[in-house]
């Protein structure tokens, strides 16, 4: 086992490894930026080193500071957390040049997932349902996209070849919409990604986002660690709340995506923990979406259903342990959902606010998690994600698990900024939401309606 880790992130996330790490006997190492001097993460570890100012490409994005404060505390290994530099395969690669640890897959593998049209070919040949068309590849002009969208029906969404966490995507109903939107999309990933490439595929109305975790030693032994249903999202396609198991999904529909997510894992040579998603259609059919080369956001949703500390393991694996698990372990119980508390407007589509917090109580009690790194006095920066905390029901069932949630919200008193708390609580008191019928347009489509 590692004697050091540096936490190569900030916020919610860092404290969550720290304490991780302090269970395993290890020591910790933050970095910060000038903007997170004060950061609970900052507290909380054994050391802590300022890595430059507050904007994220000054700080939590600067592999040379980062790379430097390892050096300098003597780290064996980084653990990247998720975002900012956690699926950066030039990260991995420094590290491993410098003889530290990466706690998380290898640059190849993170390369050979960043690009989604090549990934998904990749996936065809490991015999895992794609999206159509089977054979798309990065579509160079308008013409070439019409030809293609008349061969497969419209909707199609305009994707950009290296994104992910939903950005960089349009839909279009028609070629009119399709002609506009091209050049759209071509310039968002150019922007996000420095990738103006994109690609086609069929856009499935109102399918399910249903993700699965899976683990791997690198030996050759996968873990399915079961199901989360992740369709509440913005219409950025920003994940606001997540359930587990999907109650969309039978028995057999559930071991055939588990395979499938152990078949995609394998083929891309995956090691640590990951996320395969899928997009399911009203049919029951389903269709590889990306695979996430890293911790999720939602996986204590996972933890609070397994028993799995899925931290403790990413870092045991990077160790070199071989998974003492087999999937007989893997037994599911009750039902979690996680609801994201953001620094955002819900009324103002989802506008980011800053500022001082000025009462913070979070709520508690029997099924109740919640992970954050809030506390009185704390000021939330401008430059950063906009997490604030994340709240985790568990109960015996859904309807416990929705119970104790709203009990939980209606307690947590959060003061100073704009949060998503009240967009919460409506949520959980739709009738759509109640009775499970969620999909990726839950938020257009059902927020507003009242049967």
């Amino acid at each position: 086992m590692f004697k050091k880790i540096l936490i190569a992130n900030r916020g919610e996330i860092a404290v969550r490894v720290i304490r991780a790490c302090r269970e395993l006997g290890v020591s910790t190492v933050a970095v910060y930026s000038e903007a997170d001097r004060n950061c609970l993460h900052a507290k909380l570890a054994d050391e802590a080193i300022c890595i430059g100012p507050g904007p994220n490409r000054d700080s939590y994005l600067s592999i040379p500071n980062i790379i430097s404060a390892a050096l300098l505390s003597g780290t064996q290994a980084i653990h990247p957390g998720y975002g900012n530099l956690s699926e950066t395969a030039s990260f991995a690669e420094n590290c491993e040049a410098c003889k530290i640890a990466f706690i998380g897959p290898s640059a190849e593998t993170m390369r050979a997932v960043q690009d989604k049209a090549a990934t998904k070919h990749v996936m065809k040949q490991a015999g895992v349902p794609v999206i159509p068309p089977q054979d798309e590849s990065p579509i160079g002009s308008v013409s070439q996209a019409a030809k293609l969208a008349k061969r497969i029906g419209y909707p199609v969404a305009i994707k950009a070849s290296s994104g992910g966490g939903g950005r960089g995507i349009r839909i279009a109903y028609n070629e009119e919409e399709l002609q506009t939107f091209m050049p759209v999309a071509q310039s968002e990933a150019q922007a996000a990604f420095d990738n103006n490439q994109v690609y086609l595929e069929k856009y499935l109305e109102e399918p399910r986002h249903v993700e699965f975790q899976v683990l791997a030693d690198g030996r050759g032994n996968i873990l399915n660690l079961g199901d989360r249903d992740c369709s509440l999202q913005t219409s950025r396609h920003q994940k606001l709340l997540e359930e587990t198991p999907c109650i969309a999904l039978s028995t057999k529909l559930r071991s055939q995506m588990g395979e499938a997510a152990i078949r995609a894992a394998k083929a891309v040579g995956y090691k640590g923990a990951g996320t395969v998603e899928f997009l399911l259609d009203k049919e029951g059919k389903f269709y590889f979406l990306e695979l996430n080369a890293r911790i999720q956001v939602e996986h204590t949703i996972t933890e609070m259903v397994t028993g799995v500390d899925l931290v403790k393991e990413q870092i045991r694996i990077a160790a070199g342990d071989k998974l003492t698990l087999t999937q007989k372990d893997i037994q599911p119980t009750g039902h979690a959902i996680e609801c994201r508390i953001t620094a955002e407007d819900p009324d103002r589509a989802f506008l980011a606010s800053a500022g001082v917090i000025e009462e913070y109580v979070p709520p508690g009690g029997p099924g109740i998690r919640v992970d954050s790194h809030l506390y009185c006095g704390y000021e939330v920066p401008p430059f950063y994600d906009s997490l604030l905390a994340k709240v985790v029901a568990w109960g015996r069932d859904r309807k416990e698990a929705i119970a104790r949630m709203s009990r939980a919200l209606a307690e947590f008193r959060l003061v100073g900024v704009k949060n998503t708390i009240p967009f919460h609580r409506k949520v959980l008191e739709n009738p759509f939401f109640k009775r499970g019928e969620v999909y990726t347009t839950f938020i257009a489509r059902r927020m507003q309606m009242d049967v």
